[in-house]
């Protein structure tokens, strides 16, 4: 009989964190300057330099914590990863072993048809990143080593994922909560959040771990879905023909959709960790930990069931218009003027997010404020304007700076609601579709949808919607 595997995945995350500059020396963090600008002996690693901890990163790495369900360290220790490569001048990375500042916290993901999941978190620790090796210039490889002493977190997951699904579920909850946090702007295309994932088989109900084998250079989240299945079903066959998984990196390829070796893969004791000589242990009080505690915004799972209650909005809404900070906050502001949430909502998930997706634009760059916006959609409300006449305001909104009531006014685009206009219309219609008349009255019901059409255009677009489905119903009778 064919044997039944089941996956077992574990992904580490690193997140760039915002600060000003990097975590042991004054140098910028700011990315896309001119390759090897923002350098200094200590981020270089030169002889009889002392590196000196920039405690904004230890904040950071301590808010991820809290927001993780994670222990806090009193007392972690910094230590230096020895390793050889050509972005690494030192020959070493300061990072964290034994000792890391937060530990044994979970997130919980939500699979599509499924019952919530529960995936740990091993660790949370800090350390700084190594330069870049450039490849794709001609036959040489360049070096860039601005990258060498940004700040990190590494956020290190349990094998506790079993699909691609709950892979990317979860990487985007933990993308979701740097963001929040304000501790990293995860654009994965940049790298300031990068994800390598550690892949193993097994066949079903076996409880020992399959040999696993490790894949970089993810960057996106479909990339990681496609490379866990890539490797998933490569090790399956292996398996399958009598060979042997061997415990190795692999560099993956989006453009050929497959994984190449890189090199064996290194256990903890290949880098001979010890604790970093120039650098005291890292010791964080109750007090420091309760004034972090303070300072963490609304998260997102508090929000979703606050828009849930508060708003009574439905769950699909209350998830879109958290997944991001800014764009819930955009809501939020918006529904201060309207009485109906849901329409607010329906405007800012349909209108606004096409509009940002069409011309690449984050919520903070749109041109139109949740105010101006708002108030359009009162409009609505009041009957002022219709939903489609609303439309071509928003477009209106879109090219000057013109408020919603003065655009209706300009255009002369308030909603007909005169019974007696609308009924003549009707009537005018009905005399001119006579056998559209009698295909509804011998039950053709989406005849009706015909009326309302030709009213509309007979109006161009004013006649209230309401209204004219009301009287529709009572003249074809």
């Amino acid at each position: 009989m064919r044997i039944k595997y089941e996956t077992v995945i574990g992904l580490e995350i690193h997140a760039q964190l915002l600060t000003e500059t990097k975590i042991f020396c004054g140098c910028s963090t700011k990315f896309g300057s001119e390759p090897n600008s923002n350098i200094c002996p200590i981020c270089l690693g030169h002889p009889g330099v002392l590196p000196k901890l920039n405690y904004k990163v230890v904040e950071f790495a301590v808010k991820m914590g809290l927001a993780t369900n994670c222990s806090i360290r009193k007392d972690s220790v910094l230590a230096r990863k020895n390793y050889f490569y050509p972005d690494l001048p030192k020959g070493y990375q300061i990072s964290q072993f034994d000792k890391p500042i937060c530990e044994n916290g979970y997130i919980i993901v939500y699979p599509k048809g499924l019952a919530p999941k529960k995936i740990r978190i091993t660790r949370i620790h800090i350390e700084e990143d190594a330069g870049k090796s450039i490849h794709d210039r001609g036959n040489d490889t360049f070096i860039d080593v601005n990258r060498c002493g940004v700040p990190l977190i590494e956020i290190v997951s349990e094998p506790d994922i079993s699909t691609a699904e709950e892979a990317t579920l979860y990487l985007a909850k933990i993308r979701q909560l740097v963001r929040y946090l304000g501790i990293c702007d995860a654009n994965m295309e940049e790298g300031s959040l990068r994800c390598d994932a550690n892949i193993s088989i097994r066949p079903e109900g076996q409880k020992e771990l399959g040999t696993k084998s490790e894949i970089k250079n993810m960057n996106s989240f479909r990339n990681v879905e496609r490379a866990i299945a890539y490797e998933v079903q490569r090790q399956t066959e292996v398996l399958e023909d009598g060979g042997r998984i061997i415990q190795q990196t692999l560099l993956w390829d989006a453009d050929a959709n497959e994984a190449h070796p890189m090199r064996n893969k290194e256990d903890a004791h290949d880098y001979r960790y010890f604790p970093d000589p120039d650098l005291e242990p890292i010791i964080i009080s109750d007090s420091l930990i309760d004034e972090i505690k303070q300072s963490i915004p609304e998260l997102p799972e508090t929000k979703r069931e606050r828009f849930i209650t508060s708003y009574g909005l439905p769950e699909f809404d209350a998830d879109n218009l958290t997944q991001d900070k800014l764009t819930s906050e955009y809501f939020e502001n918006t529904a201060k003027f309207v009485s109906d949430a849901k329409l607010a909502s329906n405007w800012v998930m349909v209108e606004v997010q096409r509009v940002l997706n069409e011309k690449k634009l984050s919520i903070s760059e749109f041109s139109i404020s949740p105010e101006r916006l708002g108030k359009m959609i009162s409009m609505i409300e009041k009957n002022v304007i219709s939903g489609k006449i609303a439309k071509d305001v928003f477009a209106f909104m879109l090219e000057d700076e013109k408020d919603a009531e003065q655009i209706v006014k300009e255009k002369n685009l308030v909603q007909i609601t005169d019974d007696g206009f609308i009924k003549t219309l009707i009537a005018q219609l009905i005399e001119k579709f006579p056998d559209e008349l009698q295909q509804y009255r011998e039950g053709k019901e989406k005849v009706f949808g015909f009326f309302v059409g030709q009213v509309m255009k007979e109006s161009k677009g004013k006649a209230s919607p309401q209204i004219v489905n009301t009287l529709l119903k009572e003249m074809l009778k």
